[in-house]
């Protein structure tokens, strides 16, 4: 059973120009450094991409605030740089070398709790938006299938004989972006970052590449795992950001090996690098027509239409999604980030 253990960070900052405008910005990914266990112990000054809030009110200029931390005082200054596609790029820099960006976040960010909720963020939501495994700092939404899994559940499935283990894939606001066109291939799916480590690839190894995915991001980066091995089985030698998985890729390869050797191709080339964790990206898209690799079972939340998420369990339960959903509807479950779960099984 895998679980993703990424963790929410309290991804919205509040700004107030000299006019008084409120400017709210969302961070969304790093953008310099790039890497996130990086990105959160930088000094200084970094970049991200960022969604923002009244930008008509702030397109140039350097927004600041002021407040303590530890008891010492921080000026954190924000600047627009330009836009990015669907994002802008922010740099933040601030006066003490002594303050970590995660400690700036921790101090004066807010968890962004889905908006549907309709209510401002609470003290509790630091505790229940998220997981009680999550780890790994970098998600701007909880992968919230694994909200469910307490500390006392978590303890009966090691009770009952099944293996657990994790991988990391922050979560990015691409992740709710609906489907807005009538042909998926014009749907532009957005890019996650992913890192598993090399026990986790040998554990897959031991139980013939299959596994029961806690969640869609768990699906995403099992499934991108397996083209990553069949990457390798063509060439070898590419590199981390090389094994990053296109959209449409896993749809026009021609190339099939097992799922098994796929895992086997991944660890030969962590071992060839001396490396412990493998550190990539995907952009995969699941929709009907797509052939599971690894995933055998799926514990997932109900989705909402129009979604990646629906087209992904729709793939998985071979398109017989509509007779799971009416049950869900007939009986009153809950739906989205605090709602009902699910054990798919095609």
């Amino acid at each position: 059973m895998i679980f993703n253990n990424t963790k929410v960070i309290q991804a919205r900052m509040h700004f107030k120009k000299n006019t008084g405008a409120n400017i709210e910005i969302f961070l969304l990914e790093p953008y310099h450094p790039v890497d996130y266990e990086a990105m959160f112990q930088t000094t200084v000054e970094c970049s991200w991409l960022c969604l923002i809030g009244n930008l008509k009110k702030w397109k140039e200029g350097t927004l600041a605030r002021k407040f303590m931390i530890k008891g010492n005082p921080v000026n954190l200054y924000a600047e627009y740089i330009n836009e990015e596609r669907t994002s802008h790029r922010v740099k933040f820099s601030w006066d003490n070398k002594n303050i970590s960006f995660a400690e700036i976040l921790d101090e004066i960010g807010e968890l962004p709790i889905p908006p549907y909720l309709n209510r401002k963020t609470q003290d509790s939501d630091k505790t229940t938006y998220q997981t009680v495994y999550s780890k790994i700092k970098g998600s701007v939404a909880a992968p919230t299938a694994g909200l469910h899994f307490t500390e006392s559940v978590l303890a009966q499935i090691d009770k009952s004989g099944i293996e657990r283990d994790e991988i990391t894939l922050h979560v990015g606001a691409g992740t709710f972006k609906p489907v807005k066109c009538d042909c998926i291939s014009d749907h532009e799916m957005h890019t996650e970052y992913i890192s598993v480590h090399k026990e986790t690839i040998e554990k897959l190894i031991q139980h013939n590449a299959m596994a029961i995915a806690v969640g869609t991001t768990s699906v995403r980066t099992l499934e991108s795992l397996y083209y990553m091995g069949l990457k390798l089985s063509v060439n070898p030698n590419i590199s981390e950001d090389e094994l990053h998985i296109n959209q449409w890729e896993p749809y026009t390869v021609k190339e099939c090996i097992t799922p098994v050797q796929a895992m086997q191709n991944i660890l030969d080339y962590l071992n060839r690098n001396n490396l412990n964790i493998i550190h990539t990206s995907t952009q995969i898209i699941i929709v009907p027509g797509y052939e599971y690799k690894v995933v055998k079972m799926l514990i997932t939340n109900f989705h909402q239409p129009k979604s990646t998420l629906l087209l992904l369990v729709s793939a998985f339960v071979q398109g017989n999604w509509k007779l799971i959903y009416r049950y869900a509807l007939e009986h009153g479950f809950r739906f989205l980030s605090y709602g009902d779960s699910s054990l798919l099984i095609p």
